[in-house]
C-alpha cells in the first residue's frame, strides 16, 4: 500500500516537473525584445562593434538569442546631446522589455520617460547625479555599471599626466559643458586641487562632432593648455580618429578614459575593461528578461583599472616615456 502511494507520487512528481520544464522551454522560447540605445555610436554595424558584440553574446549565451527569441532595436543619439531626451521618449514609446544605454544624460532622459521599463546602463556615479539611493540595491527601475572610482581615479589619471609630462602647467578637461556642470566635474577640480593643479574647462557644448572638437583644441593653443583630461563620456568612442588626431596634430600629452582611444592613436589611458563591463550588463539584462527587477539587481563596480601607453603617439608628439611608467603598464601598444 505504501508502495503503491510512493510510485503514485513519484508519477504525480514527474508529471509536474515535466510541466514545468514545458513551461520553462515555452518562456525561453518567447520572442522577447530590448532596446540598445548609443549616445554617439551610429546605428550601422552596432551590433558587430566589439563591445555590444560582447553584451550580445552574453545574452545568448543566457538563452536570448538576437534574431530567434529576442529582437534587437538599435537607436543612436549621433553625439547631440541637447537631443537626447527626445529620444529616450522616443525608445520608451516603443514599450521594450527592457533598455540598454550608457553616459548620464542618456539614463537621466530615460528615467525621466518611464518608471517601469527596466533600464540597464554603464554610467559613472548614479548615487551622486540622484538617480539611485544605493548601489547595492537600487531600489528603481535602473541597475548597471558604474565606470567611476570617484576622487582616487581622478587624481590617478591626473598623477599619471604630470608623469608623463613632468612641470605641467595646466591641464585642460576636455567635456560637454553639461558634464562641467556635474557632480563629476566638480569631483574632479577636487581632485585637481588636492594635486595642485591648475585645471581649465575645455567646453564641447552640447555635441561630440568635428567641428566642436577643432573648435576646443583650438581654444586651447591659444589658452596654452599642456596636458588635456578627456572626459568618461562615452560619445568619446563615436569620434577616435577626430579626437586623436587633432591631440596628435597639437602634439598634447592626453589622458584618455577608454581602451578604444589608445588603440585608435591616443597615447594613454586608465580605465576599466569595457568588454566586461557590457558582458557583465547582458548578465544583468537576462536575469530581468527571466523576471528580475532592477531593483534587486545590485550595480556591478569593477575593481580593476588598465593603465594602457601607446609608444607610437609618444613618438608622434615628440614625448619620451619614462622607462618606469612603461614598466608600469599593464598593455603597451607600439
Amino acid at each position: 500500500m505504501r508502495r503503491r502511494e510512493f510510485v503514485t507520487g513519484t508519477a504525480v512528481t514527474a508529471l509536474a516537473l515535466t510541466r514545468q520544464a514545458h513551461a520553462q522551454t515555452v518562456r525561453s522560447t518567447e520572442r522577447r525584445r530590448i532596446a540598445l540605445v548609443s549616445p554617439a555610436r551610429p546605428v550601422e554595424g552596432l551590433k558587430t562593434q566589439p563591445y555590444f558584440r560582447s553584451l550580445l553574446d552574453e545574452l545568448s549565451r543566457r538563452g536570448f538569442v538576437d534574431g530567434e527569441n529576442l529582437v534587437v532595436d538599435l537607436y543612436s543619439g549621433r553625439g547631440h546631446t541637447g537631443r537626447y531626451a527626445d529620444l529616450a521618449r522616443a525608445v520608451v514609446d516603443t514599450n521594450p522589455d527592457a533598455i540598454f544605454t550608457s553616459g548620464y544624460p542618456m539614463v537621466s532622459g530615460l528615467k525621466a520617460a518611464t518608471t517601469t521599463i527596466p533600464i540597464i546602463a554603464t554610467i559613472d556615479d548614479p548615487i551622486s547625479e540622484g538617480l539611485v539611493p544605493s548601489l547595492a540595491r537600487p531600489d528603481t527601475n535602473l541597475t548597471g555599471v558604474t565606470v567611476d572610482a570617484g576622487l582616487e581615479l581622478y587624481g590617478k589619471r591626473l598623477t599619471l599626466l604630470v608623469e608623463v609630462r613632468p612641470k605641467v602647467s595646466a591641464v585642460g578637461y576636455l567635456s560637454s559643458h553639461e558634464n562641467w556642470s556635474r557632480p563629476t566635474g566638480a569631483a574632479l577640480r577636487k581632485a585637481a586641487q588636492q594635486s595642485g593643479m591648475a585645471l581649465q574647462h575645455v567646453d564641447l557644448g552640447k555635441s561630440f562632432s568635428k567641428e566642436t572638437y577643432s573648435a576646443a583644441f583650438a581654444w586651447m593653443q591659444k589658452a596654452q593648455v599642456d596636458a588635456l583630461l578627456v572626459s568618461d563620456e562615452a560619445d568619446h568612442n563615436a569620434n577616435v580618429k577626430t579626437l586623436t588626431t587633432l591631440a596628435a596634430s597639437a602634439r598634447i600629452p592626453t589622458m584618455y578614459p577608454f581602451r578604444d582611444l589608445v588603440v585608435g592613436g591616443g597615447l594613454m589611458a586608465y580605465c576599466i575593461d569595457l568588454l566586461d563591463a557590457f558582458r557583465y550588463a547582458g548578465s544583468q539584462i537576462a536575469r530581468i528578461l527571466r523576471g528580475q527587477t532592477p531593483a534587486e539587481i545590485p550595480f556591478y563596480q569593477p575593481t580593476k583599472f588598465q593603465f594602457i601607453l601607446n609608444t607610437k603617439a609618444a613618438q608622434q608628439i615628440g614625448l619620451e616615456i619614462p622607462p618606469r611608467l612603461l614598466a608600469r603598464a599593464d598593455e603597451v601598444i607600439e
